[in-house]
């Protein structure tokens, strides 16, 4: 199987390459990443001499390179977006660029070339806040912030890609993923390295924020069992099954580095801050056979590893970016 796979160097989709190569040898895989500063090519050093992988910098939003890399694929797996909420909040133009505009390049050299499955892979937070019960695929989309509201958009305009042009689309949404490689400005690895450094951790207002969390490995399992098995034109939700308050994951993380809560230091609460993500996943379970696979207990266990053993990893990416 030949697939694209855009955002292929960022956290969950180099996940999703390095597992699909090293599982399924005979796979194909193309990485399209613009290489901005969340994008790592190192994060696929592990796969860079495999047969099947080919790396391609460039930009979701350029419709020459986007033709190029398209031709001949299988499929599309599009996880390429920008995806931080703080920074969407100070600029929503990278946001409604890439996310909107870059899906829909994508999906007209997908059309063009007859890909035979596009895979658009999206975020719980199109739904909003819910203060209980969980989203299913069908409730309504009501964003809050500018990112939510641009992956939204990507979202509705996928679908339409479907209905209108007949193209073989599938939707996902996920909860929040930790694990490896995932660049620290996101709260787990930028409490872990922050700790690792002695340095404070900022905790949003009061804490009371409740996020489902879903190891990455387990994620990028489920975006292939949609891949080879979700009906076209449909959307299915991906959970982890760990719901915690941002105060419950903050005493977790300080305990797996041996910190105390005079570390924590509590900021004022982020703008338009959605209270509750909770996602009904019963339909990826019931059609497609998902169950996470990874403990949060265990996940978090080895991620806060992974962070101790990798410095050289992420200690130049908090440089760069003069993340505190």
């Amino acid at each position: 199987m030949r697939i694209l796979v855009t955002g292929g160097a960022g956290f969950i989709g180099s996940e999703y390459v390095r597992r699909r190569l090293e599982s399924d040898p005979a796979t194909r895989i193309t990485v399209l990443d613009k290489l901005t500063y969340s994008g790592v090519e190192a994060n696929l050093a592990p796969v860079a001499k495999h047969p099947g992988y080919t790396f391609v910098q460039g930009d979701i939003c350029d419709p020459d390179v986007v033709d190029q890399v398209t031709a001949g694929q299988d499929a599309v797996v599009h996880f390429a977006a920008e995806s931080h909420v703080d920074r969407s909040i100070d600029g929503a133009g990278p946001f409604v660029s890439t996310n909107v505009t870059g899906t829909q390049v994508l999906l007209d050299a997908a059309r063009r070339h007859g890909v035979g499955r596009f895979v658009h892979v999206s975020t719980d937070e199109v739904y909003g806040s819910i203060s209980e019960g969980s989203w299913t695929e069908a409730w309504p989309l009501a964003p809050n912030s500018p990112y939510s509201a641009s992956k939204a958009g990507a979202d509705l305009l996928a679908l339409a890609y479907h209905r209108t042009h007949g193209l073989d689309v599938v939707v996902t949404r996920c909860t929040n993923n930790y694990g490896p490689y995932q660049f620290p400005e996101k709260v787990v690895p930028l409490f872990i390295t922050n700790l690792l450094d002695g340095k404070p951790v900022p905790l949003y207002g009061d804490g009371r924020n409740m996020r489902d969390w879903l190891h990455v490995s387990d994620h990028c399992r489920g975006i292939d069992l949609v891949l080879h098995g979700g009906r076209a034109g449909e959307v299915y939700n991906i959970g982890g099954g760990t719901e915690l308050t941002n105060h419950k994951l903050t005493g977790l993380l300080l305990d797996a580095v041996g910190a105390g809560w005079d570390r924590v230091e509590y900021v004022a609460d982020r703008k338009g801050h959605d209270l509750r993500y909770s996602l009904d996943d019963g339909k990826i379970r019931e059609q497609l056979g998902y169950a996470p696979q990874v403990s949060f207990t265990d996940g978090l266990a080895a991620t806060v590893a992974w962070y101790r053993a990798h410095r050289t990893w992420w200690e130049p990416l908090k440089a760069r970016v003069a993340l505190r």
